[in-house]
């Protein structure tokens, strides 16, 4: 007789499974880097196409050989620097200190935010050792696309290097664009977080993948067999009816097989299904990206860098919508 025992449906790391509050991704814990640069990025998923490249992986068993590969485009225009803030260290981790804005900001943030009146405080006013960490606060510019969107999306990207080399280049770049080249290369490996296709209400068996009961067993069919005990607490574990999709995901190392800011090279005059004409330079990456077409995907540096994978770009002989 067959064990009747078999390991839970649905993996307890991700919960709850509620909606996410924002249509892109926060980051929580920022990789370390040298190079004083901003360490993240963001860009509107395009859709999928697949690509012709030689094939440079070492261990690979088609190592040299041309091979096709899915890949998701993602449409990447110049991002603006609103404010820095600074950060002080308290018992509890870091904690706000100060904002400064820019001078000047475009008109279209204010559907956003509150935008300030006057600047009351200049950057040249605060000391870097006084802190214990300096970030950005940037906004997308979707008027710059097809997408048929006018309201930005801000959010914080820290910055690489020490105190001294994030103010400085904080300093620099207030109120200034920011191009996906000035933050990653061809080939570097990144770490993606996206909020997932939202499906509503889905039933325990397509949101938990648990099995249908016998038709002894129980009255229903699509239900999980056992609720748990009827008194005490109530069990939270068990696989049940809720909302499914539209959470916020992370993928680790995806690898960049292109960047360009030439965007005839997609061969996109008609324009790509449910998101139109990519007009802004673009990045190729390799698999499928979690999100709906038109989502904002944030791409960060590799917090856990995998030293197997190639470092360096393939050659890409042809890309096929």
């Amino acid at each position: 007789m067959g064990k009747a025992h078999k390991p839970r449906s649905g993996s307890l790391q991700f919960w709850p499974r509620k909606r996410a509050k924002r249509a892109y991704a926060r980051v929580q814990s920022w990789p370390e880097a040298k190079e004083a640069k901003p360490i993240g990025f963001a860009g509107y998923k395009v859709g999928m196409a697949h690509v012709m490249f030689t094939d440079n992986r070492a261990n690979s068993m088609t190592k040299g050989q041309d091979i096709s590969m899915p890949v998701t485009i993602v449409e990447c225009p110049a991002l603006k620097v609103a404010s820095v803030i600074f950060y002080k260290k308290t018992n509890i981790g870091l904690k706000i200190s100060s904002s400064v804005f820019a001078s000047k900001l475009d008109k279209e943030l204010s559907r956003k935010i509150i935008l300030p009146k006057t600047a009351k405080k200049k950057i040249e006013d605060f000391k870097p050792e006084e802190y214990g960490d300096i970030r950005i606060l940037v906004y997308t510019q979707p008027k710059l696309t097809t997408i048929g969107k006018k309201k930005p999306e801000v959010f914080e990207l820290a910055l690489g290097g020490k105190i001294e080399e994030k103010y400085a280049w904080a300093k620099e770049n207030l109120g200034k664009e920011i191009n996906i080249a000035d933050v990653f290369a061809e080939g570097q490996h990144i770490d993606i977080r996206a909020v997932t296709k939202g499906k509503g209400l889905a039933g325990p068996m397509k949101r938990f993948g648990i099995s249908r009961t016998s038709h002894k067993s129980e009255k229903g069919v699509r239900t999980p067999a056992n609720l748990g005990a009827w008194t005490g607490a109530r069990q939270w574990r068990v696989a049940k009816a809720g909302q499914l999709g539209y959470q916020q995901r992370t993928e680790l190392n995806k690898w960049i097989l292109k960047m360009s800011s030439n965007p005839e090279e997609l061969k996109n005059k008609s324009g790509f299904k449910r998101y139109g004409v990519v007009k802004n330079p673009y990045v190729l990456i390799k698999g499928s990206v979690a999100g709906a077409t038109k989502r904002l995907v944030t791409l960060t540096q590799s917090i856990r860098p995998d030293k197997k994978l190639p470092s360096e770009a393939p050659s890409i002989n042809n890309i096929i919508k």
